[in-house]
């Protein structure tokens, strides 16, 4: 059963088709909301939030409520680099 999505309340994600290549979109942020909802997600001082496509062509902004599974982080692990050099 998939978690229930929490979308990110204070917080609109808008792309204008008419913006130069380089613009991604814009984002606003009702400041009252935003605040109360930063503070009610945080964790570690921490909000961490995906920016999506619904099926009806809006963008959004979702809680990305992923947790690392036995405490380790994989983005301080630093992967063994194997080179295969012919001499």
């Amino acid at each position: 059963m998939a978690e229930e999505k929490i979308f990110a309340d204070g917080f609109i994600f808008k792309k204008n088709e008419n913006s130069p290549e380089f613009v991604i979109g814009g984002l606003s942020v009702k400041v009252d909301e935003a605040i109360v909802f930063l503070k009610e997600k945080s964790n570690n001082g921490w909000v961490n939030m995906d920016i999506k496509l619904s099926q009806g062509g809006k963008y959004y902004m979702e809680l990305n409520t992923w947790q690392p599974t036995n405490g380790n982080n994989n983005v301080d692990k630093k992967e063994e680099v194997k080179e295969d050099l012919p001499f």
